[in-house]
């Protein structure tokens, strides 16, 4: 019997029988009673700001390369290195402070995007990829410090830190759009201004965030909710130790304090041996790094290889240029990806690889039009990209729930980040696929008198 909202802890769905304003306002103060205002408003930052300039530099790779090299050259350089520092950052980046891994992050991200706006146009793309590589290592190991730090500050800040990422996607391709193609800017100026959001990082940390939470529990090596709930109501607190594991697990979302961290709390963890972290990852691949490797392969591969072949005749579109497709797909890709991210309090999602599938048959029917034509209008495009982003974003967010409901506290922070290696990855295998498909696809289409792909000028 599926459980109904009130009993599982989500919020019921806005417009249902069972919704109101007080229940919104009852619940959501009841998930976030442990996490104060400043935890979610530093880690919202640190998603949008941490994805921001990686969606950017997406939305930016038809004017960075131009027709001619494929898309996925710009995914690789983007994601490579950000999953190798996922891949291999795990096992050693716990002995780096939070502080300077903060500064550190800041500083590739500033030096990537200027190096990208400064290269002349004439000069050689592989220039413009170096700093694509240096945002990108920002980018990995800020995303797995993140996750990691989550496990400090409880699902609250999970649920932020996600609906920041969402925000990033959302921001970055369509604030990319507004600065080119409303407003009229160079691709110089555009990159400038995106350089100097990585400092909003650094406030965040340093001024927004109550580090104090996380120095006391890393010194006694234990999760603990914050001082303000003291596990007084109904005498929670007092029988925490009785609660089996399996229910202490049972709802990432529930009233109350987080059970399942408390209840699982123990010293921490430090220093496992290299071998002893492969075991622990090995773990977590069946249940968690499969379904979110799918998702992000069928994803990427339609971004950046089947969408630049997604073309119509002009009249036919509300654009007035063949450019112009690209960074609207990587908008209406973002906002889906910002509405299923900001969604757990709502909905959650606990069978991975359904949603995984979907993606999957998101990327055949894409890839079978661009073959054959028979969708007829672009809006219906439009749609199933949008489609394609809620899916996404829902696996995303999900997966990483899962593992704060179902790990243990000992084994959770590595486990957030350990697991974070499986997006980049299926964005490295995208790359490839993408690269190959692109070419094939304009070619195919090509051969058969559509020439739309053959004739995008870069702005």
């Amino acid at each position: 019997m599926t459980p109904s909202p009130s009993s599982s802890g989500l919020l019921p769905l806005p417009g249902s029988p069972a919704s109101s304003w007080a229940l919104y306002r009852a619940r959501l103060g009841a998930f976030f009673q442990d996490t104060n205002t400043s935890i979610l408003v530093a880690f919202w930052i640190f998603g949008l700001i941490n994805n921001i300039l990686y969606v950017l530099l997406l939305s930016a790779a038809q004017d960075l390369v131009g027709s001619s090299v494929p898309k996925g050259v710009v995914l690789l350089a983007d994601v490579m290195p950000s999953f190798l520092t996922k891949l291999i950052a795990p096992y050693f980046i716990h002995g780096v402070p939070y502080e300077i891994r903060i500064l550190v992050f800041v500083a590739l991200s500033c030096t990537g995007m200027l190096l990208v706006a400064f290269t002349p146009p004439e000069k050689s793309v592989a220039t413009k990829m170096v700093g694509v590589v240096l945002a990108s290592l920002s980018s990995g190991g800020g995303e797995l410090s993140f996750l990691g730090l989550t496990h400090y500050y409880g699902p609250g800040s999970l649920a932020a830190w996600g609906s920041g990422t969402g925000a990033a996607g959302l921001v970055g391709a369509g604030i990319y759009v507004v600065m080119t193609d409303w407003l009229g800017m160079s691709v110089k100026n555009s990159l400038l201004v995106s350089a100097l959001m990585p400092g909003f990082m650094v406030l965040a940390f340093f001024v927004v965030l109550p580090r104090e939470r996380m120095y006391k529990q890393r010194q006694t090596g234990s999760y603990q909710p914050l001082p303000e709930d003291d596990g007084e109501e109904g005498g929670r607190g007092d029988d925490i130790e009785d609660i089996p594991a399996g229910r202490a697990s049972s709802s990432l979302l529930a009233p109350g304090p987080s059970v399942a961290s408390t209840a699982y709390a123990s010293s921490a963890t430090e220093g496992k041996s290299f071998v002893a972290n492969l075991r622990r990852a090995k773990n977590l691949f069946f249940p968690y790094m499969l379904p979110l490797l799918l998702v992000y392969v069928a994803e990427y591969t339609i971004n950046q290889g089947v969408a630049p072949t997604l073309l119509f005749p002009l009249e036919e579109t509300p654009f007035s240029e063949f450019r112009a497709f690209y960074p609207f797909y990587g908008f209406l890709y973002q906002l889906g990806v910002f509405i299923s991210r900001s969604s757990t309090p709502w909905f959650r999602i606990h069978h991975l690889y359904f949603p995984s599938l979907l993606q999957v048959g998101n990327l055949v029917l894409l890839t079978l039009h661009a073959l054959l034509n028979f969708i007829p209008s672009v809006y219906l495009i439009f749609v199933i990209i949008f489609w394609e982003g809620l899916l996404g974003g829902a696996v995303y967010v999900n997966t990483f729930a899962e593992i704060m409901e179902n790990v243990p506290a000992e084994e959770r922070e590595f486990s957030l980040g350990a697991t974070s290696v499986s997006d980049s990855g299926g964005i490295c295998i995208a790359g490839f696929l993408g690269m190959a498909m692109e070419v094939w696809l304009c070619d195919w289409q090509v051969q058969r008198g559509r020439d739309y792909c053959r004739r995008i000028k870069i702005s």
